[in-house]
């Protein structure tokens, strides 16, 4: 099965050994109703469903959790559910997961699936702005109360989503951005022979990412790992 630009967005890993760490790993290991979110999302949102984390990273995403024993997380930015599903198959039956995004009706594509694999009493999704969500969770008590924070939604937000959830991830706690690599547009100037494969909608937002990544490495608040999967992940562990 060759990699769909549909479904992977990496301009970091060559595609024959993407296809190879996806057909030889990831397809093999994963979840039957994540796999139906993956495909319905293809069907219905065509290019859009690469808004969807990819395959490998979910299940990464899914042991770190795992590894870590979370039980409260966020998530910002949910679309049809993909990486929301594979949040609630990670965490035990009593986890909690605060999920985030104006798109009801996205999230409601995938939701028949969430529910098939008998997760949804983990999931409060709410319809809304994520600052607002952030700023409400703060006043009603909840600071250093969640174990993980999933962050996939308007890159020019990322700084200051990043002062909330501060505020909300306990110490020890990890805040994962999903994107930073950005098509790998961060690391390329609008002459070089690489930036003409970058997808032209994502070259507004290149800047913001750059910024953001700056940021991430002088804020001594956190330790961060940004890991070259996907999209590129930034893993920031809360120091204080």
């Amino acid at each position: 099965m060759a990699v769909s630009s549909l479904n992977h967005k990496s301009h970091i890993v060559h595609i024959p050994i993407l296809e190879y760490i996806l057909e030889k790993n990831a397809y093999p290991k994963e979840h039957e109703q994540l796999k139906e979110i993956r495909e319905i999302t293809a069907e219905k949102y065509g290019e859009m469903s690469i808004m969807n984390v990819p395959v490998d990273e979910a299940q990464f995403l899914s042991m770190l959790l795992k590894i870590m024993n979370a039980k409260k997380t966020i998530e910002i930015g949910v679309f049809t559910g993909y990486s929301v599903l594979a949040t609630a198959l990670a965490l035990p039956d009593d986890g909690q997961i605060t999920a985030i995004d104006l798109d009801k009706e996205a999230y409601e594509t995938g939701l028949p699936f969430i529910r098939k694999a008998g997760v949804e009493h983990k999931i409060n999704f709410i319809q809304s702005n994520a600052l607002s969500v952030l700023d409400d969770l703060i006043n009603a008590g909840e600071e250093t109360s969640f174990d993980f924070v999933f962050v996939d939604a308007e890159k020019e937000e990322n700084m200051k989503y990043h002062e909330k959830v501060m505020k909300l991830v306990k110490v020890g706690g990890i805040i994962a951005y999903d994107n930073t690599l950005w098509y790998g547009s961060v690391a390329y100037k609008q002459g070089d022979e690489r930036y003409k494969d970058v997808p032209k909608f994502a070259w507004p937002s290149k800047d913001y990412l750059i910024q953001f990544n700056d940021f991430i490495v002088s804020d001594h608040r956190v330790e961060p790992s940004l890991l070259s999967i996907g999209d590129g992940l930034t893993l920031c562990r809360r120091l204080y």
